[in-house]
């Protein structure tokens, strides 16, 4: 039977926040965490640093299953948690994050990961986040200590964690099928572009290039609308994300300038320089949607294939051109229409490139079979796990 404690009532000791001493270039015996060591998915040992090794820094060495937790980010992220895993080197953690290590008589390290990660549990830690502004805000110690959880016996806490890396192992095995996928398509593009040889015409003579709305003073009254638009946050790296669409007000007459159909290229037109030009071919599934200014539209023509265009503009070519031709400044590099309108291009007859995407394709859509798995089984895990913590279900030990 589960009983709902306050969470300081299990650890051995209060809440213990990090040390962050110089980075520096060699290893001297330990190593540091970095923040983004803690992830929506647990503990990921991939932002590690060199530190000077000496008794003040060693008072923060992590054992495994230490339990650590974000105490310190945005919103979203504030309060991940994660169990610490042993890296094959002495590991301390930093100031922006807090340790907690609960009494192993009473409660389970992977327990009481599960329960930090929990949607009831990250809900409460980011309504008690305080900052001044939603890019970093912070939790206390004394927060995280007044957290309620739910504590079942032991032999509970240990039906819970294994039916949690039961559902971990299977996705790992979904996960690791897909990136398989994934790389296999990435082989196929490059086969495929080898095939036509090097690029040809400008861009602009198989397709049209405009921007989208600019946003600023909306016009209003009659004769205008409001739409759903795309903006270079939805345009992402080979797919467009419509999880988060605005909308903007413009004067009917102009719809068709802005006005996106199925089988347009989408281009990013600012960023990192490496990202110069990423984009996606929008599938029109949202009726009258519109782009913003920061978005190019390609619409090709009767002599190029958007998805052998979208191949050719996200290939180390394509990418390459955009490098070259980008304006770089402190923070931000961008492109302009008529850049993009004179990218060189391979236009090879429309049943060859049909040809050659046939095999992309099928990698794509066993690619979107996996991740619609992944992502069922993800809802599913969720949903069981929460019934676990909550007492609505048990584990079935037969």
């Amino acid at each position: 039977m589960s009983v709902e404690v306050r969470l300081g009532s299990v650890l051995e000791t209060p809440p213990k926040n990090g040390y962050s001493p110089k980075d520096v270039p060699e290893w001297t015996g330990l190593k540091a965490l970095g923040l983004g060591c803690l992830t929506p998915r647990g503990f990921a040992p991939s932002q590690l640093k060199n530190v000077p090794d000496s008794v003040m820094a060693r008072r923060f060495t992590l054992a495994d299953g230490d339990l650590l937790m974000s105490r310190a980010n945005t919103r979203e992220l504030v309060g991940l948690a994660g169990r610490f895993t042993q890296i094959g080197a002495a590991c301390i953690y930093p100031d922006l994050m807090m340790r907690l290590r609960p009494r192993a008589e009473q409660c389970l390290p992977g327990y009481l990961e599960i329960v930090l990660r929990s949607a009831t549990v990250r809900r409460a830690v980011q309504a008690g986040a305080r900052g001044t502004s939603e890019s970093m805000v912070k939790i206390s110690a004394s927060l995280v200590e007044d957290l309620r959880i739910p504590l079942p016996p032991l032999s509970e806490q240990r039906d819970i964690v294994a039916a949690h890396e039961a559902f971990e192992r299977r996705v790992g095995a979904l996960e690791r099928m897909l990136a398989k996928v994934e790389i296999a398509e990435s082989a196929l593009s490059a086969y495929a572009l080898r095939q036509v040889g090097a690029a040809g015409p400008r861009l602009d003579s198989v397709a049209t290039v405009a921007a989208g709305v600019t946003l600023g003073s909306e016009p209003v009254g009659e004769g205008t609308v409001e739409l759903p638009y795309l903006r270079v946050a939805n345009v992402l790296d080979g797919r467009i994300d419509t999880t988060d669409v605005k909308t903007v007000r413009i004067v009917k007459k102009q719809y068709e300038r802005y006005a996106l159909r199925k089988g347009d290229l989408l281009l990013t037109e600012g960023g990192d320089l490496d990202k110069l030009g990423r984009g996606a071919v929008w599938d029109g599934h949202i009726d009258e949607c519109l782009h913003q200014n920061h978005v190019f539209r390609v619409r090709c023509g009767e002599q190029m294939l958007p998805d052998f265009l979208a191949l050719y503009t996200a290939s180390p070519e394509g990418r390459a051109y955009f490098q070259r031709v980008g304006k770089q400044t402190t923070n931000l590099a961008s492109i302009n229409s008529t850049q993009v309108k004179q990218m060189p291009v391979p236009v090879p007859p429309v049943e060859e490139q049909r040809r050659l995407l046939g095999p992309v394709h099928a990698a794509r859509e066993r690619a979107a079979v996996l991740q619609q798995q992944i992502a069922k089984l993800r809802t599913i895990q969720q949903g069981v796990i929460e019934d676990l913590l909550s007492g609505r279900s048990r584990v079935n030990r037969t």
